[in-house]
């Protein structure tokens, strides 16, 4: 075998790497149910709204549950009504009952879930919720989330966060409660509007874009990484042309 047959048959197996290198770090990150926007005022209202991607390539997304936090019972959740989809309300009864505009509430909502709708692969949507009067006493509340696909699977947004800071594998969904006029979007005023259009899933509202930051980051870091291996790869097969030429030579 001569030094330029060697040459041309290694050059398709250096291309592959490249290529394998390329194709794993542009994979899709994975993304988690979310509440959004991720921060709301203390002792106020506000629409909230769990964005759900779906992950897989081979299933939709048939199903939402979503449990609120217990220790933290809401007098007033409502739903927004979301295309396509059908929402189930379950309220269970209060040890210490709320007081809301003069009224005592012994009850409260502890489970709301969505079905009849799908969520197709490379897809998200959005699902609405005006929610107050949110506690004074704590520092965030923490759902905990089921989605289901087409296929029966089951993934459970329910860890807890890690301590330090580090991600869960499957972290619930997690509203972080600030003091007044540190909210990063602004609180409803009871009202029961949303920001944008995010009950069809097709326009984010503007308190949403963080996670849209921190996902261009991502991307950015990302292609990075692509324009690297290219360039690393390019060179390891020049270096290889090159000292097959002073061999042959």
């Amino acid at each position: 075998m001569n030094a330029k047959s060697a040459r041309l048959r290694r050059l398709p197996v250096i291309g592959a790497v490249a290529a394998s290198a390329v194709l794993l770090l542009a994979g899709p990150a994975s993304a988690h149910v979310s509440v959004q926007p991720g921060t709301a005022e203390k002792g106020g209202y506000s629409t909230i709204a769990f964005k759900v991607p779906n992950e897989k390539d081979n299933a939709s997304t048939v199903k939402l549950e979503v449990t609120l936090d217990p220790k933290h019972p809401l007098a007033s959740v409502m739903p927004q009504p979301v295309p396509g989809w059908e929402v189930k309300v379950e309220k269970a009864k209060l040890d210490k009952p709320l007081q809301m505009h003069g009224k005592t509430i012994d009850e409260a909502v502890s489970k709301i879930t969505w079905t009849g709708g799908k969520i197709d692969p490379g897809q998200f949507q959005q699902f609405p919720l005006s929610v107050g009067q949110l506690p004074t006493d704590a520092d965030e509340l923490v759902f905990k989330a089921l989605q289901t696909y087409s296929d029966d699977d089951v993934v459970r947004w329910i860890d807890p966060s890690k301590p330090g800071g580090a991600e869960a594998e499957h972290p619930a969904p997690t509203l972080k409660l600030v003091a007044k006029g540190a909210a990063a979007g602004k609180g409803d005023d009871h009202d029961d509007k949303t920001n944008g259009k995010g009950a069809d899933g097709k326009t984010e509202s503007a308190s949403g874009t963080s996670d849209d930051k921190d996902g261009g980051s991502d991307t950015t870091a990302r292609v990075l990484g692509v324009v690297g291996i290219v360039v690393g790869a390019a060179g390891v097969a020049f270096g290889l042309i090159a000292g097959r030429r002073r061999s042959a030579a």
